[in-house]
């Protein structure tokens, strides 16, 4: 990556432009922070992508083009327990720039299902979300339109923040940035370098504090699937006082300015830099923000509407939300499935993969979901937090299903099965 990043510095002195801010200290992830027992499924890698970006307003059918965003990816990958993942024979032929949304989008899914492994050991006690960076930050700052103030460095900002938290303690917030590619590795040292000023955008606390993770994920054909992370070390906590508000009030939009104080040497003057900064003021305001963030990501990925607009500001897309859907293209939350002998409830959508019936169901465990649905962020924390240890055994002891599941400890649930087929009266009316 140094190499790389070298190359862009220098590319932009002879343009006349100044080189990138990036973050300081970016290394390899250790091995033994991944190890040789990390196993992935594909519907992981899919749960977390759909999770990450359900909130991503892709298209006037909102439901259906969210929900398809990680599930139009079904056939894409190709795996078993004797070997590595490697991409379908169906997903190395994407023509023109699907190719480029494809590694894009994929790349989403593995480095965040990656990034949740890696920080799950490193806070085994706590429970890891995933927060769209651009929905957080626009709680605090204006960026787009005619209220943002500094153009440049607020277009650069990390793709997702990964909260580990547990309740009554201090969170800890990692940024990260997601690429993929379906390049050779020179291109994903490229990408990291890319990558490092992305979360140099984003400090929590003190400049260069704040513990990060940059990814570039290599969709090699047949040679398999490599994801590379660099980390760099921090605190990035989000301490919590008897006398903050919790999550369950509403957030109004603050406005912030966008900059980033970076300390001078030898007795100089702090720098202000473009960028955005969690000032210990701040840090109540942010940990609410992000937990409410974070249960707009379920509420969406359950069925979105009303339930997910109640925890957005007007800045971060409430009214997307609170806007009539169609019933063709909307979802809602209707479906209710019992699985590893718990009741969840979401939302679905069936669909025909190479002419074969499939449903898909995205949901929350019943009590979780009643806890959101109504309000009650800290209350949803607690029992999910209590919960968390139960669900690999739910996944494993799973038979009624009969199809892949994907449970993860927030309490979100992906489930796909085959469905039989319709009788040909059935399948003649439904065409007319």
């Amino acid at each position: 990556m140094r190499n790389a990043a070298a190359k862009d510095d220098k590319e932009r002195r002879e343009d006349g432009r100044e080189p990138l801010r990036r973050r300081p200290g970016l290394r390899a992830l250790p091995a033994t922070e991944v190890g040789p027992s990390l196993k992935l499924t594909p519907w992981e890698v899919l749960h977390a992508l759909g999770r990450a970006t359900v909130l991503s307003r892709q298209g006037a059918g909102r439901g259906l083009a969210e929900h398809w965003g990680c599930l139009k990816y079904c056939q894409a990958m190709d795996g078993s327990s004797a070997r590595y993942m490697t991409l379908s024979e169906e997903g190395l032929n994407p023509r023109r720039h699907y190719k480029t949304v494809q590694s894009g989008e994929l790349g989403i899914g593995f480095a965040l299902a990656v990034a949740e492994y890696v920080l799950t050991k490193r806070y085994p006690d706590h429970v890891v979300s995933i927060v769209d960076a651009d929905i957080a930050l626009q709680a605090g700052w204006a960026l787009v339109g005619k209220d943002v103030k500094r153009r440049d460095w607020v277009q650069r900002r990390p793709d997702f923040f990964l909260e580990a938290w547990k309740p009554g303690a201090p969170s800890k917030v990692i940024p990260i940035a997601c690429k993929g590619t379906h390049a050779k590795t020179q291109y994903a040292h490229t990408q990291l370098a890319s990558a490092s000023a992305l979360v140099e955008a984003v400090h929590v606390g003190p400049w260069n504090q704040t513990p990060t993770l940059v990814t570039s994920t290599e969709l090699l054909g047949q040679g398999g699937i490599t994801v590379h992370v660099l980390h760099a070390p921090g605190d990035g906590s989000l301490p919590v006082t008897a006398d903050a508000p919790d999550a369950d009030h509403a957030l109004d939009d603050r406005n912030f300015y966008p900059d980033v104080r970076i300390p001078g040497d030898d007795g100089e003057d702090e720098q202000r830099v473009s960028g955005f900064q969690v000032l210990p003021d701040q840090y109540a305001w942010f940990r609410s923000a992000l937990a409410r963030s974070g249960a707009a990501g379920l509420m969406g990925f359950t069925g979105g509407g009303q339930p997910t607009a109640r925890y957005l500001t007007q800045r971060q897309g409430r009214r997307h939300f609170e806007g009539f859907t169609h019933a063709g293209t909307g979802i809602v939350q209707d479906v209710d499935h019992e699985i590893g002998g718990f009741a969840f409830v979401g939302t679905d959508h069936v669909f025909r993969l190479n002419g074969t019936r499939v449903e898909a169901f995205s949901g929350l465990e019943v009590s979780l979901f009643d806890h959101l649905r109504d309000g009650r962020v800290e209350r949803y924390r607690r029992e999910a937090y209590a919960l968390r240890s139960k669900w690999r055994r739910t996944v494993r002891d799973q038979k009624e299903w009969e199809g892949p599941v994907s449970l993860r400890a927030d309490g979100s649930i992906m489930a796909m099965r085959l469905l039989p087929e319709l009788p040909r009266e059935r399948r003649r009316l439904a065409a007319l």
